[in-house]
């Protein structure tokens, strides 16, 4: 009989519901080391339960992403809210990282550690951004959040190649568009610190968003979908009219954008202007 703790997709729910962040992240980071070092399996003691709300701390409150202030970086208060922000965004992304090796079964074992290394990367970066939080004064939960990425995990958590579409190609890739903006409001703003984090974090972002690109191709490969029509149409059916421009074009290529995808996502943005 398997002993359930040597099972990666056991582990990955603890993670998931682990509600205090620091021992999220130590959890993380010990699950990921366990995968590495071959002593976890991938035997499926029971299906996933029906997804939920991870665990999280009683802060931050979280509210609708217009209910937000607007952010000034001319303050340390200003630039702690962006931080904050960014914070909760990679926090939920520990979890969109584990619930995606968590709740989608009979992939290749590559499909598991690509997972798991971003969730292991994604609480590196959380954790690089509280500390540039506490370097302000401030710590994590201070400031209201939304949940728009948690949000859409529900919305994808019935079929692993809407996930792979949905979220890492059109929510995080978004923060690749958005990045380098923030990186030159934060130069002017003259925090060097924070623009060495996002520096980490644009780097690592493209590798996750690849990932996402690379498994949502396997997918439709697998079910002889076309991966730019079926795209297409997911945004349609997803998220109308919410593409917005600019992109990161440099960015979105590495990460397994292609000119006709790129193309399409320009003809979306341009319906918004």
């Amino acid at each position: 009989m398997t002993d359930i703790n040597n099972s990666l997709f056991t582990l990955a729910e603890l993670c998931i519901k682990c509600a205090d962040p620091a021992e999220k992240c130590a959890l993380t980071d010990e699950v990921y080391g366990r995968l590495l070092s071959g002593e976890l399996n991938l035997d499926e003691n029971k299906l996933p339960a029906p997804i939920g709300e991870p665990g999280r701390p009683s802060r931050p409150h979280l509210v609708k992403p217009r209910e937000l202030p607007r952010r000034r970086l001319g303050t340390a208060e200003g630039r702690a809210t962006l931080l904050h922000a960014l914070a909760h965004i990679e926090f939920n992304a520990i979890n969109l990282a584990w619930d995606a090796v968590y709740r989608f079964r009979g992939l290749p074992a590559e499909y598991y550690r690509d997972w798991s290394r971003v969730a292991h990367e994604e609480s590196l970066h959380f954790r690089l951004l509280c500390e540039r939080l506490e370097d302000l004064g401030y710590v994590y939960g201070e400031f209201d959040a939304h949940n728009g990425l948690w949000e859409m995990a529900c919305k994808t958590a019935h079929d692993p190649l809407v996930r792979m579409a949905l979220v890492p190609r059109v929510l995080e890739a978004r923060g690749l568009d958005v990045t380098p903006g923030i990186l030159k409001r934060l130069q002017q703003a003259g925090d060097n610190a924070a623009v060495k984090v996002l520096e980490i974090i644009l780097r690592d972002e493209i590798g996750h968003v690849e990932i996402g690109s690379r498994w949502y191709r396997y997918l439709c490969e697998q079910r002889g979908q076309d991966p730019e029509a079926t795209f297409a149409g997911l945004l349609e059916e997803y998220v109308p009219g919410q593409i917005k421009k600019p992109f990161h074009y440099e960015a979105r290529l590495k990460a397994g954008f292609n000119e006709k995808e790129m193309q399409y996502l320009e003809k979306l943005g341009a319906s918004r202007d």
